[in-house]
């Protein structure tokens, strides 16, 4: 398809720019700092923009969005030569125990929780659990394996779900497994 400037800014507008809002979310959780994170919403349309003529309508544009976000991020961690741990991801995989998601705990409390999580399980499951985005989508926008989408998000649930029942159990407040313990029995 032959577009003019004119039609193709009409596109973009229309499509892209309405997911600013759910870039930015992740784009503050990504790199924790306000200012950093209007730069890579910023960076992402400008690249976006510059590559919206090989997007294909019809195909999923705020995959790709997110797949350009998180390609700039990349890019810039690497050039600031910082690497992720690889010892995060084994974090998760020493942990046995499964707690029961906390009750009664707030909104804060819980974006808390999210924010303490490795970074590499956190995005994960903020594109799934937040964003809402599908197994796909996320494997489009973080180009990994479905295989390591699912893991991820199994270990950073389970490490979210640990983090709000140490919390919980600090707070004073009593998870649903501690009341059935208290009342004699066991919920399974």
């Amino acid at each position: 398809m032959i577009w003019n400037k004119k039609q193709q800014y009409a596109e973009f507008e229309a499509g892209a720019l309405g997911y600013a809002d759910q870039l930015f979310r992740v784009a503050l959780r990504l790199v924790r700092n306000r200012a950093q994170a209007e730069d890579l919403v910023q960076e992402t349309f400008l690249q976006a923009w510059r590559s919206f003529h090989r997007f294909e309508s019809g195909t999923n544009l705020r995959a790709w969005l997110y797949k350009i976000m998180f390609n700039t991020h990349y890019s810039e961690r690497r050039r600031e030569r910082l690497l992720l741990m690889p010892s995060e991801e084994s974090i998760a995989e020493t942990i046995a125990f499964d707690p029961p998601t906390p009750q009664r705990l707030t909104e804060e409390e819980v974006i808390g929780a999210v924010e303490r999580l490795p970074r590499e399980f956190q995005i994960v499951v903020v594109l799934a659990d937040i964003e809402e985005l599908s197994y796909k989508e996320i494997v489009e926008a973080l180009r990994i394996p479905i295989g390591t989408v699912m893991s991820r998000l199994h270990r950073g649930r389970k490490l979210l779900r640990m983090e709000l029942a140490n919390y919980a159990r600090a707070a004073g407040y009593h998870t649903e497994e501690c009341e059935a313990k208290s009342q004699g029995g066991s919920r399974r």
